[in-house]
């Protein structure tokens, strides 16, 4: 049953020979000084391109960053050092790559001004919160990679596959926010780096070991098997702890601004042809967006309705249609 569907998903008239996968993916056989000016190269304009789309928060400019970004290569490297047994230099290739990124990052951040809201460019604030479906994507995106190295036929989807596994992005983020000082987002950003990268790894290891590359590289002795197994439920470990978390915390988010919403519905109903346009949380804060022609009702009434239905202590800021932004204060404290 397993040799069938390992034919099915890699058939023996397209699967790549052992040597030529380990050609494309080691960075230190073959042609080792093209191969290294190569990723270099490319890995720092596509560090420059990433980091530009994500000050002008352009989609387009960020997506063309992943499709050149070459840091997949040694990241699919370190999985077919893991089946070989054998080291590569892949791990250093990626560390210092990824240093490499975020150094550009933090380059470009001097370009923002001293008043820039991070989590206002969507760029930024859709890469600093991963969640748990999130690496559920990775991982599949990570088997796609794996197929698309070892099949001869299925090549082209490779960029596809970098779009979908973002690399670069999250550690363009990271250098901008590690910039401007905000350590919490470049946090969030570099754990949806590491576990796109584990999702590669993972891929790439059960993508090589099925299709038969481990038996060509040599049977890894037992301890070393415990070994490479114990290292991979660590990292895997160690990433699905704080997606996991950050799920859950966004779930909260999502249920309060929720609450916030129904309550701040009601405080503005008084105002005719008055509503609220949104209710979001931004930096710690609880924005309230309404729309109204004429003057706000009394702000400590709001929150006193919203006592008991969002934690105490939140910090309040309503905005209007009319341009102003209201810090209204916080939930629960003494008026």
């Amino acid at each position: 049953m397993l040799s069938g569907l390992r034919e099915r998903v890699l058939p023996e008239a397209q699967r790549r020979p052992w040597e030529e996968l380990t050609e494309s993916l080691d960075l230190s056989s073959g042609d080792v000084r093209a191969k290294r000016s190569a990723f270099w190269t490319m890995l720092t304009l596509s560090a420059v391109i990433a980091s530009a789309g994500v000050l002008t928060d352009s989609t387009a400019t960020v997506i063309g960053a992943m499709i050149i970004a070459p840091l997949a290569t040694p990241i699919m490297g370190i999985a077919l050092a893991a089946v070989r047994h054998r080291s590569q230099g892949a791990i250093g290739f990626v560390l210092l790559g990824g240093l490499l990124v975020i150094a550009t990052g933090m380059a470009f951040s001097a370009l923002l001004p001293a008043s820039y809201e991070l989590l206002t460019n969507g760029q930024i604030a859709g890469r600093t919160s991963p969640k748990l479906m999130d690496l559920v994507a990775a991982l599949a995106t990570g088997l796609a990679g794996a197929v698309a190295h070892a099949r001869r036929d299925v090549a082209a989807v490779l960029p596809g596959v970098a779009i979908a596994i973002s690399l670069v992005p999250p550690l363009a983020v990271a250098g901008v926010c590690l910039g401007r000082g905000a350590g919490w987002l470049a946090l969030g950003a570099l754990v949806l780096f590491l576990s796109n990268l584990l999702a590669l790894v993972l891929g790439g290891i059960v993508v090589f070991s099925a299709t038969g590359y481990a038996s060509e590289a040599g049977a890894l002795a037992g301890r070393s098997r415990r070994r490479t197994r114990l290292t991979l439920s660590l990292l895997l470990v160690l990433v699905v702890v704080p997606l996991s978390a950050n799920t859950v915390v966004s779930w909260l988010l999502t249920a309060w601004s929720a609450q916030a919403r129904a309550v701040a519905a009601d405080w503005i109903s008084i105002v005719p042809h008055s509503s609220v346009a949104g209710v979001d949380f931004v930096s710690r804060e609880l924005r309230i967006r309404v729309r109204t022609p004429g003057d706000l009702p009394p702000i400590p009434e709001l929150l006193s309705a919203l006592h008991g239905r969002i934690p105490d202590w939140v910090p309040i800021v309503i905005e209007s249609t009319q341009g102003r932004t209201i810090q209204a204060g916080r939930v629960g404290a003494p008026t």
